[in-house]
């Protein structure tokens, strides 16, 4: 089993692309400087944690005033490295990776897609969304000639482990895996696994619980009654 390459505060990460939207967003529309609080009520969180996960990019407030937002762009796209390009290539050109490849804010965030890769010959030798589609067995080949160090997996599950491997052997060193598949890869390879199906659990329970904390005590009680033939307790 491959081991796990951990983040430093991976919650606080996943927090500031939020962070930096709504940064821009009132940027934008010309505001100058910006509240933790008013950061933290958009994003849904406590002022205090803003403070903390905005310190990891080196960002400071000023008393009074707030953080400039200009700053804060800034040093949030430093951070994550969203203020120079990187290029990738996409294994698995169907419904997901064609989407991916038609998401326009991942150039805004410093990411451009470059080659795809697929076996179906309906796609290959093709461009979606401006992105030329090859055969995965031209795959080692063309990732060398291209020099691109990530790749974005989006292939069949049944796939997935072949199509990494081949990646592996390519040069690659970062995996941004989409697939429902543990991979197995070298212990230089970064791999991020990308499960929609446990976000879409997690959504479930969500909708589940607010279900069930809506209910009232004579919901309850209506309930009892049902399961008892209509009786009380």
């Amino acid at each position: 089993m491959r081991a796990v390459r951990k983040i430093h505060a991976e919650p606080s990460v996943k927090r500031l692309p939020s962070y930096l939207s709504i940064v821009k967003q009132i940027h934008e529309n010309g505001g100058v400087f910006i509240s933790g609080a008013l950061i933290a009520e958009a994003a849904g969180v406590e002022p205090i944690q803003v403070r903390k996960d905005l310190s990891l990019t080196g960002v400071m407030g000023k008393p009074k005033k707030g953080y400039a937002a200009a700053d804060v762009i800034s040093a949030i796209e430093r951070f994550l490295g969203w203020n120079s390009m990187r290029e990738a290539v996409l294994a698995g050109a169907g419904n997901l990776g064609s989407a991916i490849m038609g998401h326009k804010d991942f150039k805004a965030h410093g990411l451009t897609i470059v080659a795809a890769f697929d076996k179906d010959g309906k796609v290959t030798g093709k461009k979606i969304h401006g992105v030329e589609v090859f055969h995965i067995n031209t795959a080692r080949e063309k990732i060398r000639e291209l020099g691109v160090k990530t790749a974005i997996l989006t292939t069949p599950p049944q796939e997935a482990q072949k199509v990494a491997a081949v990646l592996s052997e390519s040069g690659i060193e970062a995996i941004w895996n989409f697939t429902n598949v543990i991979l197995k890869a070298p212990k230089h390879i970064a791999v991020r696994n990308e499960d929609l199906s446990s976000g879409y659990a997690l959504l479930c329970v969500m909708a589940h619980s607010g279900r069930n904390a809506a209910k009232t005590p004579d919901d309850a009680g209506a309930g009892e009654k049902a399961k008892n033939g209509g009786q009380g307790l």
